[in-house]
């Protein structure tokens, strides 16, 4: 794919505070997910400039039982090689890799999967992804089998999601832009984000009450 925008970007992971210090502090790099349901197929995910959305996640998952300390961490994105799902060319390929995993799916045989919302959901966003997901691996695997073509480092969407801002508005709450990065190496850098301040690695508030000092 040709690049036609800005190549680094802001992106924020939100984890456990243990999961951040080990980042941030020791180097460890962030564990790609690898869900059936995944929104933008593998990847290590980001939400692009969106820290807050990020500690939002992090504290529904603590909610669950998956986090003790929710947190975020921002990463510095060199996107790449990017499929960019908000430009023409990257949905017209996606759509022609859909057709394809159509045409193998009735010729074997198989079901094809569907985006799903979570059961007992009264939520209408299909939050899991079956179908989507099962199309991005599909074009990465197109892509591998192509001689001389280079395989996408990263994956970039828009997702409307959640109710309207306002009544009448055609803006809704809780949209966002997500990145799935595929190549590692195109996490240059790792931070606390500043605005958020540093977070507490052990039991306690996940963010100090204080401003951290000027430097």
């Amino acid at each position: 794919m040709s690049r036609l925008a800005t190549s680094f970007v802001l992106g924020y992971h939100g984890c456990d505070a243990a999961v951040a210090c080990k980042a941030v502090l020791e180097g460890a790099r962030i564990l790609q997910s690898d869900r059936d349901y995944d929104w933008l197929g593998p990847g290590a995910y980001f939400w692009e400039s969106d820290p807050v959305r990020a500690l939002e996640w992090a504290k529904w998952k603590a909610s669950r039982g998956d986090y003790s300390n929710p947190t975020v961490i921002g990463a510095v994105i060199d996107l790449g090689n990017c499929l960019d799902m908000v430009a023409r060319e990257s949905i017209e390929l996606f759509k022609a890799a859909h057709r394809s995993f159509i045409g193998y799916h009735e010729l074997a045989g198989l079901p094809v999967p569907e985006n799903k919302s979570p059961k007992g959901s009264k939520d209408n966003d299909h939050l899991l992804r079956y179908l989507d997901c099962a199309v991005f691996r599909h074009l990465h695997e197109m892509i591998s089998m192509k001689a001389n073509t280079p395989a996408f480092d990263t994956v970039r969407g828009m997702f409307v999601e959640g109710g309207k801002v306002f009544p009448g508005s055609g803006l809704h709450y809780r949209s966002h832009v997500q990145i799935a990065v595929r190549n590692p190496d195109c996490i240059k850098g790792i931070f606390y984000p500043l605005e958020l301040g540093v977070p507490a690695t052990s039991a306690g508030p996940s963010y100090p009450q204080t401003a951290l000092p000027s430097v």
